[in-house]
């Protein structure tokens, strides 16, 4: 009988222990009925431990413990990849890397020449802790951006209130002090194994680059950018290295190697540099002629890119609103209390930087309720192809037919925000004017969510108006967003400025705030310098955006998402999003209008006359793993790692010209959007 029961024992009790159902679900005694058999003296003794086991392990936090365990899992297989990629290419025979550029044209006879400064661009650049509250206790010097991002995952709260500047002044919060990292490292991997300028750097290592002839203008990529000054004095540090490198190395004028946002943060440095003390760098009108050969500048955002209205409206961009529509209780689970774009949303708004990159120019730039620059673009590639196949072949014939077949494709791309996708369609004259009055505050005291965001503040009636507003416009999107964050808008529009400047010579125009916008400012007095704009081509852009009021089931703190339902049957439309040619961050327009036409030649905006090119690098995908990121890559960051473009920046800062590159490489249809934009020059 013993034997009996510890059989029993082994194979019935023993397994109930790891089950998450208990024993007497499977074998439950009837009720009211006692079991004096030797079995259930047993199984009652064997399922106390189990109790007190169970009140040892409490339930909760399970379902952030996968969500943990994904993003873990996610990251090993990352790792993985990596590791693999590294051991193939030194140990396996038969595969070598591609040779580097850097190392090729060093054969050639190509050496140092002239000092290069790197600018990074938003995001990219490292930030570390150099004060901060009691919960980031041991993380003095150690980034909170930019490097491995555990700290994130440990304190993600603690970080982001660190990671935040003070909502009125744009400056640090009080008892916080988050820096810039200096040096190359500040920005030459994003994070381990995801290379930023490393590559760039590497090649120019190759040909001679070094510390005394190579630097890395590293700054707050959240302030604005005169406050960059005015905290930091990076605008003077920036000053006083170039002269430095200048002198040091023969007196040989310096290339500038801006990337994304950090364009115009140089477009900003190129006035304060000459502008008169104390809001400028008292450099002089000739300053730029002096010391500056070329401004190489990498996927610019000129005239800002649509993203950023997202990022503002609702904290969204094409791949947030993939996974929300994927996974929507990733972002906003009211079980889990996430409340992550919400977070975004609180931090992104105290970032001055944003607001320097909304569109610029307004309905002359970007299109207006029933035209865009853009007008007539095919986004699926084999159309594409078949359109230019048929034009070479007709060779003018039936012209009526083909244009009939793009207005049919005709994408309205000027309507940037619109609610609903009719929105979107619609002719113009079935829109009613814009309605903006009323008051916008939320009376009722409704709150939607534990984290702030100036949208708590609102009331339903304002919502519900800026939704039956139905489509927005690069100019009537700033009085949306003037509505939706007031606050964010007052101080950030005493920043930068978004129009375009009738009268160059107005007195008003020695702001700063217009400094960084190249509608309304001109270029330095430097005829001797060149301006090169380099971008990718190819890759669908975020262009404009479908939105939706949140579900009226659900109370939020963001009540307007992505409508992410909502496809086109001329595929420029996925997803809610309507996509053009770029780069994936940057259209087009916004990389190349100002090299094609804007300063091309002599006009108000370069009276001077500096010369500029454009070099388009069409989006090519790795062909295998080897490539990495892919060595013909026209998107916005891993263009650092492209093969020609790297050749480029080699061969400028070895003392070629624009003209020795072999001029313009275009790709891109930007020479006719430039044509169709009616502007002063």
């Amino acid at each position: 009988m013993a034997s009996i029961l510890r059989f029993r024992k082994l194979c019935i009790l023993v397994p109930v222990k790891c089950s998450p159902v208990s024993y007497e679900s499977h074998d439950a005694p009837e009720a009211g009925k006692k079991e004096d058999s030797p079995i259930s003296a047993v199984e009652q003794v064997s399922e106390k431990p189990q109790v007190k086991k169970n009140k040892r392990q409490p339930k909760q936090w399970r379902c952030i413990d996968k969500y943990c365990r994904m993003i873990g899992y996610i990251c090993t297989t990352w790792w993985l990849i990596l590791f693999s990629f590294n051991c193939l290419t030194a140990n396996l025979p038969g595969l070598k890397v591609p040779e580097p550029p850097g190392a090729r044209l060093r054969r050639e006879g190509l050496t140092a020449l002239h000092p290069v400064v790197l600018v990074p661009g938003i995001v990219t650049g490292g930030l570390e802790l150099w004060e901060g509250k009691p919960c980031s206790e041991g993380l003095f010097r150690k980034r909170l951006w930019g490097g491995n991002f555990a700290e994130i995952f440990k304190r993600p709260l603690c970080l982001l209130e660190h990671l935040s500047l003070d909502n009125e002044t744009g400056l640090d919060p009080p008892g916080i002090r988050v820096r810039a990292v200096a040096g190359l490292v500040a920005a030459d991997y994003f994070a381990p194994g995801y290379f930023v300028w490393a590559n760039l750097i590497e090649n120019l290592a190759k040909i001679g680059y070094e510390g005394k002839n190579m630097f890395m203008a590293a700054y707050d990529w959240r302030l604005s950018f005169q406050n960059t000054e005015i905290r930091d004095q990076t605008l003077s540090r920036l000053k006083s290295q170039i002269e430095l490198m200048y002198l040091t190395n023969g007196r040989k004028k310096v290339v500038v190697v801006p990337h994304s946002m950090g364009v115009i943060y140089f477009l900003h440095f190129l006035k304060w540099v000459e502008a008169p003390p104390p809001m400028g760098g008292g450099g002089g009108p000739d300053w730029c002629n002096k010391h500056v050969k070329a401004i190489m500048n990498i996927g610019p955002a000129f005239l800002g890119v649509p993203k950023a209205v997202g990022s503002l409206l609702s904290a969204e961009s094409k791949d947030v609103a993939f996974l929300r529509a994927m996974a929507p209780g990733l972002f906003s689970s009211k079980t889990l209390g996430l409340q992550t774009l919400e977070h975004a949303m609180r931090v992104g708004r105290t970032w001055d930087s944003v607001i320097s990159l909304l569109p610029k120019g307004g309905e002359t730039i970007w299109g207006n309720l029933d035209w865009s620059p853009e007008e007539g673009h095919v986004c699926d590639s084999l159309k594409k192809r078949q359109l230019q196949a048929s034009a070479s072949d007709d060779k003018g014939n039936n012209s009526d037919s083909r244009r009939a077949f793009h207005v049919k494709e005709l994408t309205k791309y000027g309507r940037i925000v619109s609610f609903g996708k009719n929105a979107s369609e619609l002719p113009s004259s079935q829109f009613s004017p814009l309605v903006f009055k009323g008051s916008s505050t939320n009376s009722a005291g409704v709150s939607c969510g534990k984290v702030w965001t100036e949208y708590n503040e609102m009331s339903h009636d304002s919502i519900r108006r800026v939704a039956e507003n139905k489509a927005y416009t690069a100019e009537t999107v700033m009085d949306l967003l003037r509505l939706v964050a007031p606050k964010l808008m007052q101080r950030a529009e005493a920043q930068f400025s978004h129009g375009i400047a009738e009268n160059l010579d107005d007195p008003k125009y020695n702001h700063y705030k217009y400094w960084s916008n190249p509608l309304e400012t001109k270029l330095p007095n430097a005829p001797d310098m060149e301006i090169y704009c380099l971008y990718g081509a190819g890759l669908p852009t975020e262009r404009s955006y479908v939105y939706k009021l949140t579900p009226p089931d659900r109370c939020k703190s963001i009540p307007f998402q992505i409508d992410g339902s909502a496809d086109g049957s001329n595929s420029c439309l996925k997803g809610g999003v309507y996509f053009g040619d770029g780069d994936e961050s940057v259209p087009v327009l916004s990389g190349g209008f100002m090299c094609a036409k804007g300063w091309r030649g002599r006009t108000r905006f370069n009276p001077s006359g500096i010369a500029t090119y454009i070099r388009e690098y069409h989006h090519k995908a790795p062909r295998s793993l080897l490539e990495g990121r892919g060595l013909e890559s026209g998107s916005h960051v891993a263009i650092m790692g492209n093969v020609a473009f790297i050749e480029d920046v080699l061969r400028v800062a070895a003392g070629a010209s624009g003209a020795g590159l072999g001029g313009d490489k275009v790709y891109s249809d930007i020479m006719r959007m430039s044509e169709r934009i009616d502007i002063r020059l």
